[in-house]
């Protein structure tokens, strides 16, 4: 190792409260942990995150994993996760289209979608689902930010998710993406 910063990927899910948060970013602080990219939501009831942070070489990993699995523990956490990952060093894609998807929900939904985008080498760079309302079955929503990485594909790509639709019995739609500043 070249004594540069390691990064690890830290995920937890736990029944949603107020403080989990406050609690594992103190954890890493307390290591000199800096939360570099995240993501965090409920999901059934649960909270759930996902972090990258990096540490400076020669933190002490294992006593930083005890902290976290100890504050798991604490919080009544399902599961919380420290593993480390490689820095990448490749652009990120950059999602250029969204596509969102309706329909009565149903298994296969999610899978017939997203090998429509595989099969095209379309990265998918965020995804959300819901269901709404009191129906059997309810209102599934897809949600996707998506990377084409070719102009020349979208309209292929708008027929297959209308060939999607048709076999799943949902509505598809596909628009570009308005890119927000940072």
């Amino acid at each position: 190792m070249d004594g540069g910063p390691q990064h690890f990927a830290l995920s937890a899910i736990g029944r949603d409260r107020p403080g989990i948060l406050a609690a594992v970013s103190a954890t890493l602080l307390n290591h000199r942990l800096n939360i570099e990219d995240s993501r965090m939501t409920i999901l059934g009831g649960h909270f759930a995150m996902m972090l990258i942070v990096s540490a400076a070489a020669g933190t002490d990993v294992s006593g930083l994993s005890a902290e976290l699995e100890a504050v798991g523990r604490r919080l009544e956490l399902e599961a919380i996760a420290l593993s480390p990952v490689e820095e990448l060093e490749t652009p990120q894609p950059q999602a250029s289209h969204v596509a969102t998807v309706y329909g009565r929900d149903h298994p296969g939904i999610v899978h017939a979608v997203a090998s429509a985008l595989a099969q095209r080498e379309i990265d998918i760079t965020d995804l959300s689902t819901r269901m709404a309302g009191e129906e059997d079955p309810p209102l599934y929503g897809l949600f996707m930010e998506i990377a084409v990485p070719r102009p020349e594909l979208v309209d292929e790509l708008r027929a297959e998710l209308e060939r999607v639709a048709a076999e799943e019995g949902v509505r598809v739609s596909l628009r570009e993406l308005q890119q927000d500043v940072l």
